[in-house]
């Protein structure tokens, strides 16, 4: 594998960082010791967290939903699954990414829609493919500083709907800045250089795209995100202009037959001769989560459970033309944060943009497959931008939980225009 190469300036600088962080210049060896934060009345905990099944795009079961109605169906499900009262939300954040305004409008009419007085002051944020991550950080920052002391967090996208394609009002100056023009490369494109230029294989992208559905198909047939997902039932209109009524309760992308030959059949998608194709990317998607964070001594006082606890986040900048690498440098700093060494991680959520990427941060870190996306990820379940990474949180915290025992996990994930977020979670065990 090839060491990621010096990018200016800046790269040069967060090389060094990192460095310092692992006294070799080796990301892997962050010699923190296992010295995580003991627990006490002023940790921000998860209290539970649900999602809707994760439809495709265009052509799948939430293609004629709005983000309103997937919105209001996850934050309906968390306060009633805990018996919560709406009023006693101090705040509520949305993540999206595409809808106008980062979808601040939708959000407080999700919100009237499940039950939620207008008292309840409601916010949105849109930080990229980490707005649902972000959402839970800006919740979390908020019961940090004592503004409230429980208060939600979702994400949502209907990629149907909306698409990506308009960056907003640009002035022509940026052009004359190089690093600027590479914020509008297109996603697939900063994959393609990624693979080219750390030497990530076609052969190997396919592979991981391979396990990722076959991780997917099999936690799906064993009935593990059962737990995690609320039926939606909802309208979906056929090419006739037909409406059928049904519930959707099963992520739609997740492909059992799935095979490598079949994969090394497609043809890439984004450029001629890359290695980029519709099978070893994340899938256009349509979904919704929403995530129930509190102060664990409010938690506590209101008998609330407790699924994990927030212990770290960071967020650095890389190079735009190579955002995919993102995780590669933000997971070191989250995990040294909360005083831990990579390898006292359990489980490694990263989000499968595209596998070019994810192969490439996972090979960088030196962090064995088995414990990366154990029930697959955005290649098999889809990735709705403003959604992953609250839905994340959900599917990370709900597998600590079956596996028992205290534990450790991270959510990660690459931001375009050059950025990568990760958090780590403990699970305190049952």
């Amino acid at each position: 594998m090839a060491a990621v190469q010096p990018g200016g300036r800046a790269m040069r600088r967060m090389r060094a960082v990192l460095g310092h962080l692992s006294g070799s210049g080796d990301v892997r060896a962050v010699p923190c010791g296992s010295r995580a934060a003991a627990s006490g009345p002023e940790d921000v905990v998860v209290v539970h967290g649900r999602r809707t099944a994760i439809g495709r795009a265009k052509r799948g079961v939430f293609k004629d939903t709005t983000p309103d109605e997937l919105l209001s169906a996850v934050m309906t499900a968390v306060l009633q699954d805990v018996s919560l009262r709406p009023e006693t939300l101090g705040d509520i954040c949305v993540g999206n990414v595409l809808q106008p305004g980062a979808g601040a409008v939708i959000a407080r009419v999700a919100q009237f829609l499940s039950g939620i007085p207008e008292t309840v002051p409601c916010s949105s944020v849109n930080r990229q493919c980490s707005s649902g991550l972000q959402a839970i950080i800006n919740i979390a920052g908020g019961i940090r500083n004592g503004s409230y002391d429980i208060g939600m967090a979702c994400g949502v996208e209907t990629m149907s709907l909306r698409s990506g394609n308009n960056p907003g009002d640009i002035g022509s100056s940026m052009m004359e800045n190089s690093k600027a023009r590479d914020c509008l490369i297109p996603m697939g494109i900063t994959s393609e250089n990624v693979a080219e230029k750390f030497g990530i294989s076609r052969k190997k992208q396919d592979a991981f795209a391979l396990a990722s559905q076959q991780k997917a198909a099999r936690a799906q047939q064993m009935g593990l995100f059962k737990a995690e997902i609320v039926p939606v039932k909802t309208t979906v209109v056929d090419n006739e202009g037909n409406q059928k009524t049904i519930t959707v309760h099963q992520d739609e992308g997740v492909r059992p037959s799935t095979t490598l030959e079949g994969l090394a059949k497609l043809k890439p998608a984004f450029k001629e001769d890359g290695s980029t194709t519709a099978g070893n990317a994340s899938q256009v998607s349509d979904g919704a989560a929403a995530v129930l964070l509190a102060k664990r001594s409010r938690a506590t006082q209101l008998g609330l459970p407790i699924l994990g606890v927030l212990r770290s986040f960071a967020v650095v900048g890389v190079p735009p033309d190579v955002m995919g690498i993102g995780p590669a440098y933000a997971i070191p700093v989250a995990v040294q944060k909360a005083g831990l060494t990579l390898n006292d991680i359990d489980i490694y959520e990263i989000n499968e943009a595209f596998a070019s990427q994810a192969v490439y941060c996972v090979e960088k870190l030196g962090i064995p497959l088995e414990k990366v996306n154990p029930l697959g990820g955005a290649i098999a379940l889809g990735h709705p931008l403003g959604c992953t990474g609250a839905r994340q949180v959900v599917t990370l915290l709900n597998e600590l939980k079956r596996r028992g025992k205290r534990a450790y996990g991270v959510v990660s994930m690459c931001i375009g225009t050059g950025m990568g977020a990760a958090a780590v979670f403990e699970y305190p065990g049952n």
